[in-house]
């Protein structure tokens, strides 16, 4: 019951996040703005970490099965992907090395500021 509560707690704000994008007409995705509200309300208190914790860990935790539709639906177009494999291969390896890159450099200068 704990789980369906917090599961419903991150949905409801996914939800929320979605009425307001639809609301508005935000360029920004509902999922992302209801994600930046449950950050807000981390960060002020009004939600404790406990009371997302588990589902948190849960969809972590099962975080590969998220992939599988988006796998099925690349190999699905693999013939209209099939001339651009070099470029997309490209594509990712940058990325993931500038990604990797900006993440050492935040969590470095994060680590700074923990130690002063």
């Amino acid at each position: 019951m704990k789980l369906l509560r917090q599961a419903a707690l991150v949905l409801g704000l996914y939800f929320l996040g979605q009425i307001i994008q639809h609301a508005f007409s935000l360029p920004v995705p509902g999922s992302v703005i209801g994600m930046l509200i449950l950050l807000i309300l981390l960060c002020t208190g009004i939600i404790k970490v406990e009371m997302i914790e588990e589902i948190s860990n849960f969809l972590l935790d099962n975080l590969a099965f998220f992939f599988v539709p988006a796998g099925v639906g690349l190999l699905a177009s693999f013939s209209i992907l099939k001339g651009k494999i070099f470029a997309i291969v490209s594509i990712s390896i940058i990325s993931t090395v500038i990604i990797i890159a900006c993440t050492g450099i935040i969590v470095e200068f994060m680590m700074k500021g923990r130690t002063k």
